[in-house]
């Protein structure tokens, strides 16, 4: 158990109100942000949850729509430019 300063406790409160999550989650997303700006390597992966799988896909589809955004700059049709990948 970890004794923490009433002040502490009262950043960490505010922090989980801001946040609306417990405290406990506050202090260890707090922490975890400290760690990667720290740049100490992570510890073991702990399970995410349904919400946090949610928005790293959604995250993960604005990047795919963004670089399906780009233009293309080979004017070949796919099968012109598997055609000489092939050739390799």
């Amino acid at each position: 158990m970890i004794t923490l300063s009433r002040e502490t406790e009262a950043l960490a409160e505010r922090l989980a109100a801001a946040r609306r999550v417990s405290v406990e989650e506050a202090v260890r997303q707090a922490l975890e942000e400290s760690v990667r700006a720290a740049g100490v390597a992570p510890g073991p992966a702990r399970a995410s949850t349904n919400a946090e799988i949610a928005a790293k896909k959604a995250r993960i589809d604005q990047l795919v729509a963004e670089i399906a955004a780009l233009p293309i700059l080979d004017p070949r049709s796919p099968q012109e430019i598997m055609d000489d990948i092939n050739e390799l």
